[in-house]
């Protein structure tokens, strides 16, 4: 018989579609829904890039394309009401979110909300919002990455900013997931070697996290299957895609950086980013991401580039709770590891991640994007509550361990 800890589910955009020209069966997949009105949103950096008019010109005369280009880093709460008002006057047979992260986050709550109503914050977790579950399908949604990182097209999560509190905060459920997944790699040649370079960290932080983070136990699961959480802690099939996805980003990161015409790199790099997505939206993130959220918050970092300043002091940390698994990071990594032991070959897997975040020129610490010794006590505190992702992390962290990761980061 299987024991109860044995069983776990995996969840998932509907469809995915990869490779270069991907997009172009875009079209084909609108009408495949009986697609007449389709809203693309997106942010001006895609729209200048041509990359919208190139979309939009794929479609036939008879279909109605209409654009939401108003998305922006790190989106406020009022973003998301706009673009959800926007689409519900619209009223579009399928939505696209063409873009980073920020816009098909955008994508899926004008999804959401052109459906459902109600304000943005309604559908996020209580004490910030009210906690109101999604109760059915969304408008149909297609999410098309222009960048390898962020893997919003692979999970059922929307980041929303609330800067007037210093917050970050998530609206999850599975009625986000994408209908539709289309990665294309040559969407993201026109990307510049900075954004290449941090969402590249991101893509390899999430594969990190999502490999290392815990496996819960027979206690910790729900007695009914529809109690279980979002992040179910790893299992053998994130495992794998987490693996591999540590292999090709580590592999191509710096080709990309480099060379954004390398077609070989961005494919890896966008299969990389997709499959360490696959991995961390079934198993779950940790501290690195919690540790995050607050530094952005205050100093509007992009999410790649703080995740760079903190993944190897998370690491190190982490190290004595999975040393195994990071010394198998360290080993995809391009790391010997043989004849060393457990903790030292673990703490190669922090070495090879620096190496990485200098190669493809992060700086050197938080200090470099304005943060001080002052402030660590304060972002601690709010790294501490969040449980959501502190949950899977492999040690238990205190806001005390958090305040010194912190320090070492600076």
């Amino acid at each position: 018989m299987f024991e109860a800890d044995e069983v776990w589910e995996y969840s998932m955009a509907d469809r995915l579609k990869f490779g270069p020209g991907a997009v172009r069966e875009l079209p084909h997949e609108v009408a495949e829904r009986g697609g007449e009105t389709v809203l693309i949103v997106t942010d001006d950096g895609v729209r200048d890039a041509g990359i919208v008019d190139e979309v939009v010109g794929q479609f036939p005369g008879h279909v109605d394309c209409e654009v939401f280009d108003e998305v922006e880093s790190d989106p406020p709460a009022a973003l998301f009401e706009r673009a959800g008002r926007y689409a519900g006057e619209v009223d579009p047979d399928v939505i696209v979110g063409l873009g980073g992260g920020s816009a098909i986050d955008v994508g899926k709550a004008a999804s959401l909300l052109s459906t459902h109503g109600g304000d943005v914050l309604d559908y996020v977790a209580p004490p910030t919002g009210a906690g109101r579950s999604i109760p059915g399908p969304t408008t149909p949604y297609v999410a098309v990455p222009t960048t390898a990182g962020t893997g919003s097209e692979s999970t059922s999560v929307a980041v929303v900013s609330l800067p007037e509190r210093k917050l970050k905060v998530g609206i999850s459920d599975r009625h986000l997931f994408p209908d539709l997944a289309i990665v294309d790699p040559a969407l993201t040649v026109s990307l510049p070697p900075r954004p290449t370079a941090t969402s590249g960290i991101d893509a390899l932080s999430h594969a990190i996290e999502g490999y290392t983070t815990r496996r819960f136990d027979a206690k910790a699961r729900p007695d009914s299957p529809g109690d279980r959480p979002d992040y179910g802690g790893r299992n053998a099939l994130s495992d794998t895609l987490c693996r591999k996805a540590v292999e090709l980003v580590a592999g191509s990161l710096r080709r990309a950086v480099n060379n954004g015409q390398d077609l070989d790199a961005r494919r890896n790099m966008s299969l990389g980013s997709t499959m360490a997505a696959l991995g961390f939206s079934n198993a779950g993130l940790g501290a690195t991401h919690a540790l995050a959220y607050p530094v952005a918050a205050e100093h509007h970092t992009p999410h790649g580039l703080t995740i760079a300043l903190l993944l190897p002091a998370v690491m190190r940390f982490n190290a004595t709770g999975v040393p195994e698994r990071y010394a198998e990071i360290a080993r995809l990594m391009g790391k010997s590891v043989d004849g060393l032991d457990r903790r030292d070959a673990a703490g190669t897997a922090a070495e090879a991640v620096e190496e990485l975040a200098g190669d493809v020129g992060m700086p050197d610490g938080l200090a470099a994007v304005g943060v001080t010794e002052e402030e660590l006590p304060r972002f601690a505190e709010d790294a501490a509550e969040l449980r959501r992702l502190l949950a899977g992390n492999p040690r238990r962290m205190t806001a005390e361990d958090a305040e010194e990761i912190f320090r070492r980061s600076l």
